[in-house]
């Protein structure tokens, strides 16, 4: 692989070089090409030890089935710095991850990611889900934040699925109404907020209304706009890395750079779900 001569003494040059490396390990993880993109974050890493290409690094390894040394990498990460909270979780991660499948693994399927507008606020058609009865571990850690997830209904359980794989059930008190909608002809997409060992939690998005489901909201609780908060750090676009950071970030108050309005964690309570008129009053 060609990468940019990186000139010694004009730190000006390395900074930018280091910013098109950047970029090009950005875009490597994209497109699922991690072989190419651990070798491009370690070409950064020769320039100065840095958290970030370091986390790169080890979720690109980690992809390729090296376990035991993105763990490895992740630690260097966490001690470079030490509030770095993906570093963190993803070695806790990786810790139950190897219990299981060892030092190596194979290497993960290409995931289908979800689009970016499901993650926009839109009043009634937008919530959030906890899933129950979750996947193994070992499963569950080849599934990332952003990642697509396919409901399909069963009975009376609403099951969800990421790269072709069960991963869960949504929770009761959503599924009950979401099954109803389901069964009249609506459509829905949804995608991974957050995981962890033992909790995930998914954004499902109303795509389709069937004109049988007219004056029914799939959400019922309105979201205020006083109570939306932007994600951190760009677009849901960026490395899927820094994008576990972005999803789950409610502390912070930067601008996201594409989206006009995100919907924060906690903005869909059980009050959400309580029986309630699905017909919108006359005026």
């Amino acid at each position: 692989m060609a990468f940019p001569e990186i000139e010694k003494g004009t730190g000006g040059n390395a900074v930018r070089i280091k910013r098109q490396l950047s970029e090009m390990a950005i875009a490597h993880a994209a497109d699922g090409r991690w072989a190419e993109a651990a070798e491009t974050n370690r070409k950064i890493l020769e320039m100065g030890a840095d958290a970030e290409p370091e986390n790169r690094l080890a979720k690109a390894l980690w992809e390729m089935g090296e376990l035991g040394e993105a763990r490895e990498h992740y630690q260097i990460a966490l001690a470079l710095d030490p509030t770095n909270r993906i570093a963190e979780r993803n070695i806790e991660r990786l810790r139950v991850l190897m219990s299981e499948a060892g030092e190596k693994t194979v290497a993960a399927e290409r995931a289908s990611k979800a689009p970016v507008a499901i993650f926009v606020e839109e009043t009634g058609k937008t919530g959030f889900a906890m899933l129950t009865d979750l996947a193994s571990p070992r499963t569950l850690a080849h599934v990332n934040p952003g990642d697509a997830v396919e409901l399909i209904p069963d009975g009376n359980r609403l099951y969800a699925e990421a790269n072709g794989t069960r991963i869960g059930i949504v929770e009761p008190r959503v599924a009950a109404r979401l099954l109803k909608l389901l069964a009249d002809g609506n459509k829905y997409s949804a995608g991974i907020t957050s995981l962890g060992d033992r909790d995930v939690r998914i954004v499902i998005r109303e795509i389709f209304q069937d004109p049988r489901n007219y004056g029914k909201v799939s959400f019922p609780t309105a979201a205020r706009s006083t109570d939306l908060r932007p994600y951190t750090k760009g677009t849901l676009l960026r490395e899927e890395e820094l994008m576990e950071e972005d999803l789950e970030d409610d502390d912070e108050d930067e601008e996201i750079e594409d989206l006009d309005r995100v919907l924060p964690a906690q903005i869909t309570g059980d009050e959400a779900f309580e029986e309630e008129t699905d017909e919108i009053e006359e005026p």
